[in-house]
């Protein structure tokens, strides 16, 4: 029987990962920031420009969107630490995407360079 890392290292050696170096490059360069990541996470900070696409919602959401159904569509991914984010990446490329990059080490290592957060506002009263 396989486990959850089993199914994250053959869909790594599947999929395009960049590192944080290229990170940047390559989201400047897509088409769509998908954080696959749960909406609770999402909402405690995530990338800048980033829309959020829960993993177990991911395929449907984006079959239910003209807009992103073009298979050439520039796809960068990632989760917490990129394991949930090479899954979606695999799905993604089964379902036909051609260019579709996950982020290697996902939002906790972007987080950890020193890289932009967007983070949650608190209201202001004052």
């Amino acid at each position: 029987m396989k486990t959850a890392l089993d199914l994250v290292a053959a869909a790594k050696a599947r999929i395009h990962e960049v590192g944080l170096d290229a990170a940047q490059a390559a989201i400047a360069q897509a088409d769509v920031l998908i954080d696959v990541r749960e909406p609770d996470e999402f909402r405690q900070g995530h990338l800048p420009g980033a829309v959020n696409m829960p993993r177990g919602l991911l395929e449907f959401q984006l079959s239910a969107q003209p807009q992103l159904q073009a298979r050439d569509l520039a796809i960068v991914l990632y989760c917490k630490t990129s394991g949930r984010a090479a899954l979606a990446a695999a799905s993604l490329q089964e379902m036909g995407y051609l260019n579709v990059r996950s982020i290697s080490g996902g939002f906790d290592a972007w987080a950890a360079a020193g890289n932009p957060v967007a983070a949650p506002q608190s209201p202001s009263f004052g």
